[in-house]
């Protein structure tokens, strides 16, 4: 890593605590009933929509009436998103005539944005219409988003309240988030893209004849409105094959960077509004602190290798460097894409802007393992916060067997009931992915679907059934994703990544909410400061990294070894 890469990862960290400290001030305000600057503006939208669909504002939910509306709301925009897909070709704003999608891709897709996946298996430019991109799609970005904030939300006023039966209403927390967070910021963002070159049309696509004569034809399309959500709120589906690598997606190395700092903006101001609403702004600290190391180090090491790169360029092919800039764009280079990549895959956005298939096995294991930690190092728009809740209940359990007292966190005794249900996820995702994977290496639909033999294609059905049930939606692009077989398999991994982290975590809130706090003694293990943070680290690589060794070994790690293994036999012939 260079000086100018250090000095720029510095002033993105900076960056990112100066806007995500007083937005996570904001939401408090927000999501707390407190008045904002934005009430004036937007309170007579949201009474209307209070009184055409007839919420009741005042109605204080149960985990479980929350969690059934939420599943009853995410069916709903399921199934108008499967049947808008599958009849595309007779609606409007098609004016490159594609047809409507077959019945699997429509379900893929549909699940993929309905789970905050963005999972793609298609090319958007050569399969979607602008009213699929617009009205299915960049819909589905913002309330796929706003379903994890509120269920977010919800999950911390179960940790924050005492001796109540609610965690809140649903459709409000739903109302709130879109019309006085996601929309004011998007629009923002997407008139910040426009300035700078990023298109936002309904023109049909320009055929022009290149410099050498040939034709070729020039996608158009109102991107800069889906590209701005599709960051903010941690989705990740590209208008465009390319995603963010494309120049109408990503224009400038200055778009680049905001759109890296954009990705983790939400997920990074839930700390801070966690701690303000828990009251212990200094545990929240910890918490950020302990994502910030695990980010840091993705960002070292993934830049280290990808700078090391194939060491067979210079000692085979006699070039001048190895620097592993296949698949990249080479007006980004090397750290903006280990930045952005890591970024991406720390959280659950899986927006890219190189071909991950041609990462070096460790950036590319590095990419992964940022994946199989439960997307917790930010994570998505409230998934990555209640993930990382969900390691800290374990750890304060732990703490608490080991100076054998009785787990206590927030002043809420930690009983036997909550640590059964927070082993569902934990257990639950780690099957859901090996399992997978060993469908996957064992059906010869899945493995010719492969594009690379040997270990990198192990990788390759590694890394899609990893971002499928975390709900990443990135992949080894050299995996042919648009088959019946992975077609399903994703889908249904993508639905068990998403609500079994969800579910359990509100039913966990729910059964905190109804106890009593009790002011936090001298004798009570402290959740913040280095000890905390070093144990929470060790829950997390522990509990949530280990069991994929095996896997990792079989698919990176070999190949990794396998490529200086050559290098040194190339050496000794010498």
């Amino acid at each position: 890593m260079k000086i100018q890469d250090i000095y720029q990862l510095i002033f993105f960290v900076l960056v990112l605590l100066a806007a995500s400290y007083p937005l996570g001030l904001y939401i408090n305000k927000l999501m707390s009933g407190e008045k904002v600057f934005l009430i004036p503006i937007l309170s007579p939208l949201e009474k209307l929509i209070y009184k055409v669909t007839g919420i009741n504002i005042n109605e204080n939910q149960s985990w479980q009436k929350y969690t059934f509306d939420l599943i009853v709301f995410n069916l709903i925009i399921f199934l108008f998103t499967f049947f808008l897909l599958k009849f595309q070709n007779v609606l409007p704003l098609n004016p490159q005539n594609f047809p409507g999608l077959s019945n699997e891709l429509s379900f893929n897709t549909a699940v993929s944005f309905l789970t905050n996946t963005n999972w793609q298996a298609y090319s958007g430019e050569s399969t979607m219409s602008y009213f699929s991109q617009m009205v299915a799609l960049t819909s589905h970005n913002f309330l796929s988003a706003a379903t994890g904030f509120a269920a977010c939300i919800a999950i911390i006023r179960g940790f924050c309240h005492s001796e109540t039966k609610g965690i809140g209403n649903f459709w409000v927390d739903l109302t709130r988030s879109i019309l006085y967070l996601l929309l004011p910021l998007s629009f923002i963002l997407a008139l910040i893209y426009i300035s700078q070159g990023m298109i936002q049309n309904f023109s049909p696509y320009t055929q022009i004849k290149t410099l050498e004569g040939a034709n070729q034809v020039i996608a158009q399309g109102p991107v800069a409105s889906q590209a701005a959500i599709k960051l903010l709120g941690t989705n990740g589906g590209g208008f465009f094959n390319a995603n963010a690598a494309h120049p109408f997606e990503n224009p400038s190395a200055m778009i680049n960077f905001i759109q890296i700092l954009t990705i983790i903006l939400i997920p990074s101001a839930l700390v801070f509004t966690f701690g303000k609403m828990a009251k212990h702004m200094k545990h929240a600290v910890s918490i950020w602190i302990t994502m910030a190391i695990l980010f840091l180090v993705g960002v070292f090491v993934f830049s280290y290798y990808e700078y090391l790169g194939n060491p067979n360029f210079v000692n085979q092919l006699h070039l001048n460097s190895s620097l592993n800039m296949e698949g990249k764009e080479t007006r980004f280079g090397i750290f903006a894409t280990s930045l952005f990549t890591t970024v991406t895959t720390d959280s659950s956005c899986g927006a890219t802007m190189s071909a991950h298939s041609s990462l070096t096995p460790i950036a590319g294991m590095v990419a992964l393992v940022n994946m199989l930690l439960n997307e917790v190092i930010f994570g998505g728009v409230g998934s990555g916060l209640y993930g990382m809740l969900l390691f800290v209940v374990i750890a304060v359990f732990i703490a608490g067997l080991m100076v054998g007292r009785t787990p206590e966190y927030l002043g809420k005794k930690i009983e036997s009931y909550e640590i059964k249900i927070a082993m569902f996820p934990v257990i639950g995702i780690s099957v859901a992915i090996l399992v997978g994977l060993a469908i996957a290496s064992v059906s010869t639909i899945a493995k010719s679907s492969i594009g690379n033999p040997g270990t990198h294609g192990f990788s390759e059905m590694l890394y899609a059934v990893t971002s499928t049930v975390q709900n990443n939606g990135s992949s080894f692009g050299s995996l042919n994703a648009n088959t019946s077989f992975w077609n399903y398999l994703t889908s249904i991994l993508m639905i068990f990544g998403r609500y079994l982290n969800l579910i359990p975590l509100l039913a966990i809130a729910g059964s905190m909410s109804k106890k009593k706090s009790r002011p936090m003694s001298e004798n009570s293990f402290p959740i913040h400061g280095g000890v905390f943070i070093i144990l929470l680290l060790g829950t997390i690589l522990i509990v949530g990294a280990l069991v994929y060794f095996p896997a990792l070994s079989l698919g990176p790690v070999l190949e990794h070894l396998q490529l200086f293994s050559s290098v040194l036999s190339s050496s000794g012939a010498k």
